[in-house]
């Protein structure tokens, strides 16, 4: 038998929503367009929102799909958005569509990850640039953090470790502070206990960089990119909101060359010098 804790007040939650959003209840009110004394009212549960008006203040906060059903559970109402396995056929589109991108941006390095950084699917491009990991890292379900900061992932062969990993620790933090994910929270914390090692071999920043790159020690040189995500656009389900795409392109002619030879088999995968040692 399942316990299910009580849920918190819908006006409990709207508040700290609106407060994680650094909103007043006047810009919020405003917004929504009703009076201060009115959402004043709907937070310390003198007044019960109508399912309308928990959507519209979730909209306007920016609540993550998959939290505006907890809102609308607190209300006493019914989910508004489905939440779906990424199996399931319902999803088949996306996930051709999400497959589809991923093989035509190889030999480049794409992925498409969940809400916690978990891969659910990637190009050769990746495999390629993993090689060399260790295999308990590479054992489903594969976290994408954990695979390049642990120091037996990739953190070793990234040139500009200290630069990439606050990067990323400062974009997870923009995630907590967006969603409050309890799991996000315990992931950062076991990356800030990861040691960081001795930096002064890294390479030093390239003033020509507009954005943090990924840079890749192998033994064929260094391989650099650039990262962008992508999200699918006005999703109404949970699962497929979540979803997000890490695409990775060269920034220099050498990375696209090598790229390219790797995944032809011209060379061997970018294992860097110690792990090709051994």
């Amino acid at each position: 038998m399942t316990v299910i804790g009580k849920l918190r007040p819908v006006g409990e939650l709207l508040r700290d929503w609106r407060q994680r959003r650094r909103m007043s209840q006047l810009d919020l009110a405003c917004e929504v367009g009703i009076s201060t004394k009115h959402l004043s009212f709907l937070e310390t549960g003198r007044s019960h929102p109508s399912r309308e008006m928990v959507l519209n203040l979730a909209e306007r906060l920016g609540v993550p799909l998959r939290d505006q059903n907890i809102l609308l559970g607190a209300a006493g109402y019914t989910p508004a958005f489905s939440e779906r396995l990424p199996d399931d056929p319902a999803l088949l589109v996306a996930r051709r569509s999400i497959d589809m991108l991923l093989a035509a941006h190889d030999p480049n390095p794409a992925l498409a990850i969940d809400r916690h950084w978990t891969m659910v699917s990637w190009n050769k491009g990746v495999m390629n640039l993993a090689a060399g990991a260790d295999p308990l890292l590479l054992r489903p379900p594969v976290n994408l953090l954990r695979l390049s900061l642990h120091p037996a992932g990739l953190a070793p062969r990234i040139a500009n470790l200290p630069a990439w990993r606050a990067h990323i620790i400062q974009r997870l933090r923009r995630q907590i502070e967006t969603a409050g994910d309890t799991v996000l929270i315990d992931l950062l914390e076991e990356i800030l206990d990861y040691p960081v090692g001795d930096a002064s071999g890294r390479a030093p920043p390239d003033p020509d960089d507009v954005a943090v790159p990924f840079r890749l020690v192998t033994i064929d040189g260094i391989l650099s990119f650039y990262a962008t995500t992508m999200v699918f656009g006005a999703p109404i389900d949970v699962t497929l909101s979540e979803l997000a795409i890490e695409a990775f392109f060269p920034t220099d002619a050498e990375t696209t060359r090598i790229m390219r030879e790797m995944a032809d088999g011209t060379i061997s995968r970018p294992m860097g010098p110690q792990s090709a040692a051994g």
